[in-house]
């Protein structure tokens, strides 16, 4: 018998005497665990310290001031060729001597690209983490693999205390991607090289007016 056989045994013999007809919603699951480290913080600037543990850079704005910042940041980064994903608020889209790429778009576009301008789904506070769910303004993933620096806007509601709310707020039918800092890895000897999976750099700009932004 084989490891899997085993396995697969020992859960059939878990299951024997479960009735055929009950479902999982049919059995209620204890959640008596902690499920908000961030409980009485101010959950928006843990994200934003959060965030900034990772190394990427995070500027705080109001509404009105969105597209400046935005365009600030661009200038910084020296960006000509930006992506933009359909369902992009145009107000988050400043103008500039950059070229807008939207899609469709292959990958040699892609990789030619300097930056990627999206939204996202839900902004965690106690582990930093941006998750993106392919929604609008946000794109297909690999809008947010290729180029080398991703910009990304988020909106103070959108940010959970931690992962159990932030799960509460998400589609599970949708592809979700967990995104914490810049792309990194290190090798045997913890040597840390940014940009192998992923933009090389991250900016976060954290919009602190709760109103949605109007296309």
């Amino acid at each position: 018998m084989t490891a899997r056989d085993t396995v697969l045994a020992r859960i059939r013999a878990a299951l024997a005497d479960v009735p055929a007809d009950e479902t999982p919603e049919d059995v209620p699951v204890p959640r008596d665990y902690r499920r908000d480290h961030a409980e009485g913080s101010d959950i928006v600037a843990l994200f934003a310290e959060r965030v900034a543990d990772y190394r990427a850079d995070v500027t705080q704005v109001s509404a009105a001031d969105a597209p400046g910042a935005i365009a600030e940041l661009l200038t910084r980064r020296g960006v000509s060729s930006l992506v933009v994903p359909d369902g992009l608020p145009d107000v988050w889209l400043p103008d500039g001597p950059w070229a807008v790429l939207r899609e469709p778009l292959s990958v040699p576009e892609l990789e030619a690209a300097d930056a990627v301008l999206t939204a996202c789904a839900a902004g965690i506070a106690v582990t930093g983490t941006l998750v993106l769910d392919a929604g609008p303004g946000q794109g297909r993933r690999v809008l947010t693999l290729l180029p080398d620096y991703h910009l990304c806007v988020v909106r103070a509601d959108q940010v959970a205390g931690d992962v159990p709310d932030a799960l509460a707020r998400l589609d599970p039918a949708r592809p979700l991607t967990f995104v914490s800092g810049p792309s990194a890895t290190s090798d045997i000897e913890l040597d840390r090289v940014e940009g192998v999976h992923g933009p090389r750099t991250l900016d976060v700009v954290i919009v602190t007016d709760t109103q949605e932004p109007s296309a």
